[in-house]
């Protein structure tokens, strides 16, 4: 008796029939009836009744029709459980703004693309992130200036620049849209910045003291919705990613304005360890970031814009 004999058997007492029962199997009546005729001689008992109407089971077919739902029932679950187990997870992490603007769309993307990829996503500062991954308590990350890290690669994918983000009440009466702040003169107002290990912070102060000019730290906080709240407020200027106050932009809340003469350029990357490297889906994943960036570039107003396909940086 074998899950093959047991099968047949179940849709032949199912369609009380011989022929309907080979025509839903796609199989020929008489290889059909050989199977069957194969499961009784090696149980050594009779399980069909044969009559004109088709077939129905004997006392003994009925016992061994409950058994083998039951078995079969059991095999598909067993199958289901260890292909659920058998889906690529992956633990994949962006930053607060990439995360609003493409985080719903990226996991739908990934989602029609790879049904069999489970992806969960995590919301965090670049530096957090890249923290993260060194841990691997996640296998891909979208952050801002990736460090070159033993053991795992990087592909830098997106260029955006910062901007000035002021209180909507400094907007003067009939002021075009982003007019350019230049970086002396975003420096020159008391600043809100988060914490020093962060990538934005680290590049406000590092052009700072390329340009031999002063930081004025107001704040540091260590959260954009708590650097959004108090720049509303009218406490202090922040410099932050464009895409992160994109809400509050558009609401007429906060005001942003491109920073040039130097602008603040940072560069977007895809990262990961050599074990993600590896994955199955990696390059419906990679397709799938391609196409958000496009959607990022669109949002950001000509702040930002896709790079190039290159090949990752390895790191041994």
């Amino acid at each position: 008796m074998n899950l093959r004999q047991l099968k047949y058997f179940v849709r032949v007492v199912e369609a009380a029939n011989m022929t309907r029962a080979a025509d839903e199997l796609r199989l020929a009546q008489p290889a059909l009836g050989m199977q069957i005729k194969q499961l009784e001689e090696g149980l050594g008992v009779a399980l069909l009744t044969r009559h004109s109407r088709g077939v129905s089971p004997t006392a003994a077919g009925e016992k061994l029709f409950r058994r083998a739902v039951e078995i079969l029932d059991l095999v598909e679950l067993a199958r289901r459980e260890v292909c659920e187990d058998a889906r690529e997870a992956v633990r994949f992490g962006l930053t607060p703004s990439l995360m609003q603007i493409i985080g719903p769309e990226l996991l739908l993307l990934v989602s029609e693309r790879a049904p069999q990829l489970v992806l969960s996503l995590t919301e965090e500062m670049s530096h957090l992130l890249v923290d993260s991954l060194h841990r691997a308590d996640l296998d891909l990350i979208l952050a801002y200036e990736v460090p070159d890290l033993p053991g795992f690669w990087k592909r830098a994918i997106y260029q955006e620049d910062l901007v000035l983000v002021t209180a909507a009440g400094e907007r003067a009466a009939g002021q075009a849209d982003q007019p350019p702040v230049t970086f002396a003169q975003a420096l020159a107002r008391p600043l809100i910045l988060p914490e020093a290990r962060d990538g934005v912070r680290s590049l406000v102060e590092k052009t700072a003291a390329e340009h031999g000019l002063p930081v004025r730290l107001a704040h540091e906080v260590r959260s954009i919705s708590g650097i959004k709240t108090l720049v509303a407020r009218g406490s202090a200027a922040g410099i932050l990613p464009y895409g992160t106050v994109l809400a509050e932009v558009s609401a007429g809340t906060l005001f942003a304005q491109p920073i040039v003469a130097p602008a603040l350029r940072r560069t977007l990357y895809l990262a990961g360890s050599r074990k993600a490297g590896q994955l199955a889906a990696l390059p419906t994943i990679r397709a799938a970031v391609g196409a958000a960036m496009r959607t990022l570039s669109a949002a950001m107003l000509g702040l930002g814009q896709p790079l190039p396909a290159s090949e990752p940086s390895q790191n041994a």
